[in-house]
C-alpha cells in the first residue's frame, strides 16, 4: 500500500463520456514518504543538505541546512561559568573566525589552546538553550517535482541532477522540477540507479546493467547477468576505486567491476544469504553488507577480509549508514520499524531505537560531520534524530508524516476553510492546511491511558486506542473545552479531543448503563455537537441515544422512554439553534426530538434502512443514504420528503452540501463522486475514480472539495470551476458513463490545462424545453414567478428605464479651495475669479516707489480736476 501522487490528468469536461464539469484536480495533501529509500545530497552553492523522497509519481525536496558549531574544551567548575557568557559575547560581537567545512560548507569555531594543543571538539556541551535547534532548519518543503507517467520506482542524485525510474524509462531531473534528460532502453522495470561521476547506471528486473553518458543519453556499456546464478540486488561505487563498481547479488556472491575496461576483477563468494544492502564506510576499502538472514558484515574488500559481523534479530537488513563526526557507530534498519546502533570501536550493539517507524525503515542517513540521523518509511514519515544524549542516546529533533494507514473520515474545521480534520486508520487524528504545509498539527493517537501511553511513549501500540470511524467538531468553544467528539471501530466509548491544545481531550464519554457490565456487541456508531458546542449526542448500535456535556463530560439524559430505536443508530444531528435532535435507525425511521425535553415529533418511516444522514444546519436540509443506494431529501421545517434521487451502483461511503446548500455531493462504492442539483432535482455532474471515495468534504466557502479513497494515504483536493469560470451544469441522461479522472498530485495543477477547460466550456448550452402533455395542455415552467411575470412588458420596461439625458461629468474640484484675506475667514468664489481677465503684468501695489508728481496726478484723476 503506498500512497498514490503523481499530476492531475485532467479529462474532457462536459457532455457524455467526460469528465467532471465542475471540478478539476488540484492538489494532495499529507503525503511525505512511501518505500523506496530517501536520497540526501549537498548543494555547494546554497551550502545546504537536501532531502528527496518519492510520492508516487513525484517527488518532494526538503532542506536540511547545517548551522554554526562551536569548537572549545568541555571545561568543568567555575572556568566554564565564567567561560560560557564570554564566549555568548564574543559570538555576538562577531569575534569568532570562519573555517572550511566538510565539502566546502562554512563553520563558525574558536579553537582554545591548552598546552600548545586545540581543544577536543564540544560534543556534549551547548553554549545556546537549544542546542541543535538551528542545526538543521525545519523541514520545509522546496520543490514539488513535475509527475511521470507512472509510479517512482528507484531514488538517485548527484551533484546536479535527480534521477528517478518509472517503469523501463530512466528520468534526469534538473532544479528539483522539470525533466531534462530521458533515458531509454530497458525493456522491463528499472529496480536500481546509480549515479557515476558523468554516467549513470540503471539495472532492470531481467538483469541487464546499463551504463549511460549522462549529457548525449546514449549508452556507454551494457552488462548482463544470468537470473539464476547472479540476480543483482544492491550496487555501489567504492570511494577512491577509480572506474570500479561493486555489485551484490540475492544469491549471496558480490563481484567487483572495472566498467572501463568492462572487466570483472574479483568475485566474493558472500555468506550463504542475499545481499540487500552495500554502503561505504568512512574507512577506505570498508563496505557495509546488509543481509537476507539480519547479519551486517563490515568487510575489507581490499583484503577480502571480514572486519566486523553484527546480527540483527529482526529481519532483513534494509538500511545502513554511519557516523561522520567522530563516533565509531553504524545504524542499520530492519523490516519492522526497528535500527540498531552498533558501536564499530566496542564490537558490541550500543542501543536501539524501537519503533522508529509503524513500518520498515525505507532508508536511514547520518548527516555529513553532525550528530544527526535522518528515516524514513513506507509509514508515510520524515523524521530527524539528534544523538545529543550523555549516554550516545537519540530524541527525536523534528519530523514531518501524514497518515500512516488510510484515513476513514475527512471534514473541514473552521469557518474560513483552511484545516481540514483527518482520523485514519492508524488511530490517528490529524489536521492539515490547505494553505501551506507548515500550518499541519497532530492531535496524537488515541489512547486507553494517557498517563502510561506517555511513560512508555506515544508509539506504544498495546495502548491505542481503535481507528476512528466518525467525529463531530465545532469551534464554538475550543477555546474553553474540548471542540471534538469521536467514535472508534467497535468501542462503546467516545473520546473528546482539543484543537488548540493538539491532544485527546479529557473525557471518555461512556453510557452510565453499560459501565458495570457491558454487553457484546453494543458500541458507539454515531455522534455530532451542537453548533454552541456544549453538548454531544452519542448514538450506539443497541438504539440507545444519549447526550453528554462537553465541559464537564456529565451525562445529561436519553432519548426514548427506553431506547430512542429499536435497531442500532445510523446516525445523528441537531439543527442549528438546538431545538430539535434528528436520530436515524437501521428499522427504517428517521425521528425528530426535542432537543432539551428529549420528547419525540415526529417519525418518518422508509422502506428501505437509512445507512447515513447529514444535515445542513442553515437550510434545514436532511440528506439520507439508503441501503438500496438511494438518497432522500428531507426539509426538517415541514418534516416532508422533497427531492428523491437514484444512480449509484454501490454503497453510498459519504455526502457532504455545498455551502448555499444547492448540490448534494455523495461519493459511492461504484468509485463515482455525483453531484445533485436540489432546485432541478437532477443529476448535475459525475466523474469516475480509479479507488472509491471512503469520505468527502466540502470547503465552507465552497472552492475545495476534498475527498480520500480506499487503500491511500493522501487526502485530494478538487477546485470547484464555478467560482472562478463559466460553468453551464445541464441534466445529465440515466445512461451517462463517465469516463476515469486521475487523482490530484502533490503540486497544484497548471494553469495552461485550467485555460484550455475554461475555453471549452464557454458555450452555453442552448435549453430544450421539455415534451408537452398534450396537444391542448400548456406546460408551465418551474422558474419563480419574479423571472417570468414581467417578460411581456420588457420593452415598457427598458422604455421607462432609459435616461432622459446622457449623464454630466461633474466639476473637478480645486484641491486648494481659495480664500478671501481678512480677520473672518471666507472663501472665494472659484467661478468669478476663472471668468475675470488675468493680467501678465505684475500690480506691485504699495511696494512700488511714486514720485511727487506722480501722486499728485493720481489725486487730480481720482478728483476729475
Amino acid at each position: 500500500m503506498s500512497p498514490a501522487g503523481g499530476g492531475a490528468a485532467v479529462a474532457d469536461q462536459g457532455g457524455s463520456g467526460g469528465g467532471s464539469a465542475l471540478f478539476v484536480a488540484f492538489r494532495a495533501l499529507g503525503l511525505c514518504s512511501n518505500h523506496l529509500a530517501h536520497v540526501l545530497r549537498y548543494h555547494r552553492r546554497h551550502r545546504e543538505f537536501y532531502l528527496i523522497t518519492a510520492v508516487g509519481r513525484s517527488f518532494h525536496t526538503y532542506n536540511a541546512q547545517r548551522g554554526p558549531r562551536l569548537l572549545l574544551q568541555p571545561w568543568q567548575g567555575p572556568q566554564a561559568a565564567l567561560l560560557l557568557p564570554l564566549l555568548g559575547l564574543l559570538w555576538y560581537w562577531g569575534y569568532f573566525a570562519t573555517e572550511k567545512g566538510p565539502h566546502g560548507s562554512r563553520r563558525a569555531s574558536l579553537d582554545l589552546l591548552e598546552g600548545g594543543q586545540a581543544a577536543g571538539d564540544l560534543s556534549g556541551h551547548s553554549v545556546s538553550g537549544s542546542k541543535w535547534g538551528e542545526t538543521v532548519k525545519r523541514l520545509g518543503i522546496v520543490a514539488v517535482s513535475n509527475a511521470l507517467p507512472q509510479d517512482i520506482t528507484y531514488l538517485a542524485a548527484d551533484r546536479m541532477l535527480v534521477f528517478a525510474s518509472c517503469g523501463s524509462l530512466l528520468y534526469a531531473f534538473a532544479r528539483n522540477k522539470e525533466v531534462v534528460h530521458t533515458y531509454k532502453g530497458h525493456d522491463t522495470d528499472i529496480h536500481l540507479v546509480l549515479p557515476f561521476g558523468e554516467h549513470v547506471i540503471s539495472v532492470d528486473h531481467d538483469n541487464i546493467l546499463i551504463i549511460w553518458d549522462v549529457q548525449s543519453e546514449e549508452e556507454y556499456l551494457q552488462l548482463n547477468f544470468d537470473k539464476a546464478i547472479f540476480a543483482v540486488s544492491a550496487i555501489m561505487h567504492p570511494s577512491t576505486y577509480l572506474n570500479k563498481i561493486l555489485i551484490g547479488s540475492e544469491q549471496g556472491p558480490l563481484q567487483l567491476w572495472n566498467i572501463k575496461s568492462n572487466k570483472l576483477l574479483y568475485t566474493f563468494p558472500g555468506w550463504g544469504a542475499g545481499v540487500t544492502v552495500l554502503e561505504q564506510a568512512p574507512a577506505v576499502d570498508v563496505v557495509a553488507i546488509g543481509l537476507v538472514s539480519g547479519h551486517i558484515i563490515v568487510h575489507n574488500i581490499k583484503f577480502d577480509e571480514i572486519v566486523i559481523k553484527f546480527q540483527q534479530d529482526w529481519g532483513p537488513i534494509t538500511a545502513v549508514s554511519f557516523r561522520t563526526d567522530g563516533h565509531a557507530v553504524m545504524a542499520a534498519g530492519s523490516p519492522i520499524g526497528h535500527i540498531g546502533l552498533w558501536d564499530l570501536d566496542q564490537k558490541k550493539l550500543l542501543s536501539h531505537m524501537r519503533n522508529a517507524h509503524a513500518t520498515a525503515i525505507a532508508g536511514l542517513s547520518f548527516v555529513q560531520g553532525e550528530p544527526l540521523l535522518i528515516t524514513n518509511g513506507s509509514d508515510n514519515a520524515i523524521r530527524e534524530w539528534v544523538f545529543d544524549g550523555p549516554d550516545g542516546s537519540s530524541r527525536l529533533l523534528r519530523f514531518r508524516m501524514g497518515h500512516s494507514a488510510p484515513p476513514t473520515k475527512i471534514r473541514y474545521h473552521g469557518k474560513n476553510g483552511q484545516q481540514i480534520l483527518s482520523a485514519g486508520q492508524d488511530s490517528t487524528l490529524q489536521s492539515f492546511s490547505t494553505v501551506h504545509d507548515r500550518f499541519n498539527k497532530s492531535l496524537g493517537r488515541g489512547s486507553l491511558n494517557k498517563k502510561k501511553s506517555k511513560k512508555k511513549g506515544l508509539r506504544d501500540v498495546t495502548m491505542a486506542l481503535p481507528p476512528i470511524t466518525a467525529f463531530a467538531a465545532e469551534v464554538a468553544r475550543q477555546s474553553d473545552w474540548d471542540g471534538i467528539i469521536a467514535c472508534h471501530q467497535s468501542y462503546l466509548t467516545c473520546t473528546t479531543w482539543n484543537y488548540q491544545k493538539g491532544s485527546m481531550g479529557a473525557h471518555k464519554l461512556k453510557p452510565e448503563i453499560f459501565k458495570k457490565n457491558k454487553p457484546l456487541g453494543v458500541y458507539a456508531t454515531a455522534v455530532d455537537i451542537t453548533s454552541c458546542g456544549n453538548f454531544a449526542v452519542i448514538g450506539l448500535t443497541s438504539g440507545h441515544v444519549d447526550i453528554y456535556n462537553m465541559q464537564s463530560g456529565i451525562h445529561r439524559g436519553r432519548y426514548g422512554r427506553d431506547k430512542a430505536h429499536e435497531g442500532s443508530i445510523r446516525g445523528v444531528a441537531v439543527d442549528g439553534l438546538n431545538q430539535f435532535a434528528i436520530t436515524a435507525g437501521s428499522e427504517g425511521f428517521i425521528k425528530f426530538w426535542k432537543f432539551k425535553t428529549m420528547e419525540l415529533v415526529h417519525s418518518v418511516n422508509f422502506s428501505t434502512s437509512p445507512s447515513k444522514i447529514v444535515l445542513h444546519r442553515d437550510s434545514g436540509l436532511l440528506g439520507i443514504a439508503l441501503d438500496d443506494f438511494g438518497i432522500s431529501i428531507l426539509d426538517v421545517e415541514t418534516r416532508k420528503i422533497v427531492r428523491n434521487f437514484s444512480g449509484h451502483q454501490g454503497q453510498i461511503n459519504d455526502m457532504t452540501f455545498s455551502p448555499d446548500s444547492r448540490w448534494l455531493i455523495t461519493a459511492s462504492m461504484d468509485c463515482t463522486i455525483r453531484t445533485w442539483d436540489l432546485p432541478s432535482g437532477c443529476l448535475v455532474d459525475c466523474f469516475l475514480l480509479d479507488s472509491a471515495a471512503i469520505s468527502i468534504t466540502m470547503s465552507p466557502t465552497g472552492d475545495f472539495l476534498a475527498s480520500s479513497h480506499v487503500d491511500d494515504l493522501g487526502i485530494y483536493l478538487w477546485s470547484n470551476r464555478s467560482l472562478y469560470s463559466l460553468v453551464s451544469l445541464h441534466p445529465l441522461p440515466t445512461d451517462y458513463e463517465p469516463s476515469v479522472v486521475m487523482l490530484p498530485g502533490t503540486s497544484p495543477a497548471e494553469d495552461a490545462d485550467v485555460t484550455e477547460e475554461e475555453e471549452a466550456s464557454d458555450e452555453m448550452i442552448e435549453y430544450d424545453s421539455p415534451e408537452q402533455l398534450g396537444d391542448t395542455l400548456v406546460t408551465l415552467s418551474t422558474l419563480s414567478e419574479s423571472r417570468w411575470k414581467n417578460l411581456l412588458n420588457l420593452d415598457v420596461i427598458k422604455k421607462k428605464n432609459k435616461p432622459k439625458e446622457p449623464p454630466k461629468v461633474p466639476k473637478s474640484a480645486p484641491f486648494f479651495i481659495p480664500t478671501v484675506p481678512g480677520l473672518i475667514p471666507r472663501y472665494a468664489d472659484v467661478e468669478q475669479e476663472n471668468e475675470r481677465e488675468q493680467s501678465k503684468l505684475i500690480k506691485l501695489g504699495v511696494l512700488a516707489q511714486k514720485s511727487e508728481f506722480h501722486v499728485q496726478l493720481e489725486e487730480a484723476l481720482s478728483k476729475s480736476n
